[in-house]
């Protein structure tokens, strides 16, 4: 098992999306984050990570998998039910392949229903709104930070 058989094993479960995150994690989303999606694993692209791969399993198998040698809480996801393989042996690849499938499916049925009605949609009003969406958390982002360096000025002309 390596990253690219990963990628492949999540990019066919319905509605993924990947991103890199936190310069060296490709994390793997159930629906668009801009819409609410939300992630369900991840790999570490550089190596440089506590492990190989990071993925959500659920309250039930969340314990059962902390029994198997090289597999750990997930650090700071483990209150989220995520368990980290410390390589990529801790498992067999069909036993990976299940695991990604049901933290998939977990995350999907607890996304909130707008997103899931996004998801719904035909894919080409999906891209729209999601393309749509994009634009308007940017815009949002550009207000906020505008805000921000205005009253970092008149704290400095209160100060001064």
């Amino acid at each position: 098992m390596d990253n690219e058989r990963i990628r492949a094993i999540c990019m066919a479960l319905p509605h993924v999306v990947e991103t890199v995150n936190w310069g060296h994690h490709l994390v793997y989303w159930a629906g668009d984050r801009d819409i609410g999606g939300k992630m369900f694993a991840m790999t570490d692209l550089d190596g440089t990570g506590t492990g190989v791969l990071w993925f959500h399993c659920g309250a039930e198998r969340f314990h059962e998998l902390l029994e198997v040698e090289g597999i750990i809480a997930s650090p700071y996801l483990a209150k989220a039910y995520w368990v980290t393989l410390e390589r990529w042996d801790a498992l067999r690849p069909r036993e990976i392949e299940e695991e990604l499938r049901r933290g998939h499916e977990l995350i999907f049925e607890r996304l909130p229903k707008r997103t899931k009605a996004v998801l719904a949609l035909p894919e080409k009003e999906q891209k729209k709104v999601i393309r749509e969406r994009k634009l308007g958390l940017k815009a949002r982002a550009s207000v906020v930070e505008r805000k921000s360096s205005g009253s970092a000025k008149s704290r400095k002309k209160a100060v001064g």
